[in-house]
């Protein structure tokens, strides 16, 4: 079974669900709070979604940056999604990170999400 199917079986851990989405806390994290918004269903992509996956996507983004900006005060976000292999994608299971970014937590951090092909964050 897949370990994100098998998650959605313990409600008790989840810091926030609605009707399509769970969040976890990611078991390794880039820094404090990172979270990781995952699909009830079964699905490998976000190109995958429904509309209605979408809007429950954006609904538990939306609830954890509230959230997360009372329980740890960060100064920024990056949110993420690898989609297959070649992207990075580890777990075949359709899942978006929330990254909460602290002021100095990188020396430079222009360019952000540009950053996943070294050499091409800087601009």
């Amino acid at each position: 079974m897949c370990l994100f199917c098998e998650k959605a079986n313990h409600p008790g851990d989840f810091l926030y669900e609605n009707d399509k989405v769970y969040v976890l806390y990611d078991n390794y994290p880039v820094s404090k709070g990172h979270a990781l918004i995952i699909t009830k269903r079964h699905i490998k992509t976000y190109f995958e979604c429904t509309d209605d996956d979408v809007g429950a996507i954006h609904d538990a983004l939306r609830h954890m940056k509230t959230y997360l900006d009372e329980k740890h005060h960060p100064d920024g976000y990056n949110i993420g999604i690898n989609n297959n292999a070649c992207a990075g994608q580890s777990i075949m299971h359709l899942h978006v990170h929330l990254i909460p970014r602290y002021e100095g937590d990188t020396e430079n951090p222009k360019g952000g999400v540009r950053g996943v092909i070294p050499g091409k964050q800087a601009y």
